[in-house]
């Protein structure tokens, strides 16, 4: 296993911090497209089941079981009939906790557009078959980048987006994301444009 995969360990631990601490890390893929590597700009905290903005508030079902298993796995959902979602499941062994990842920074082998949880499992060819994987496998992991490629992000927090209906707890500051990326998922077009880097001809 590579030195910079995370470990068990890192999903391992209160669920704020790791979805702090997964902006700037590296969403590795590896399948028909070979290796996709995205660098993670945004994340959401879900803490079930008392949390009613997460999917485990429902309960434990089919759908959900991988929430309430180990730490370090992938839990990716559908919604609006269309859109796969990525998450990582954390805290311990039958806690229902998960991060979801909002925004990718494309690295290498990513040519489609990755500003929202939906379009990046798109661009990562991510779906509900993926679901369960363990992150510390050879298939979909995070791993630290080198040190002559990473970046350090700067942190902000926000509420959730799209919780409305979870009362109280749509007000969690839960919400994580690097200020200096066009990658994240509510910055305007226009912004994004000007953010990123103009391309050079040949």
């Amino acid at each position: 296993m590579s030195s910079r995969k995370l470990p068990r360990s890192f999903y391992a631990r209160e669920t704020l911090t790791v979805a702090r601490e997964l902006i700037g890390l590296h969403l590795v893929r590896v399948g028909v497209h070979g290796r996709q590597v995205g660098r993670i700009v945004e994340t959401e905290a879900y803490k079930g089941p008392h949390d009613l903005a997460a999917h485990s508030s429902r309960g434990r079902t089919k759908r959900t079981e991988v929430m309430f298993g180990p730490p370090g796995h992938a839990y990716v959902y559908l919604i609006y009939g269309f859109w796969n979602c990525m998450n990582v499941v954390t805290a311990a062994d039958g806690v229902p906790h998960a991060v979801l990842i909002r925004g990718l920074e494309p690295v290498a082998g990513i040519t489609d557009t990755t500003h929202g949880p939906g379009l990046l499992c798109r661009a990562l060819q991510i779906d509900r078959a993926l679901t369960g994987t363990d992150l510390t496998g050879g298939t979909l992991w995070i791993e630290r980048p080198t040190r002559d490629v990473y970046r350090k992000p700067s942190i902000a927090r926000s509420t959730r987006i799209g919780v409305d209906y979870a009362g109280e707890w749509a007000k969690k500051p839960w919400r994580f994301f690097d200020t200096k990326s066009p990658y994240v998922s509510t910055v305007s077009a226009a912004r994004r444009k000007k953010m990123l880097p103009a391309p050079t001809s040949t």
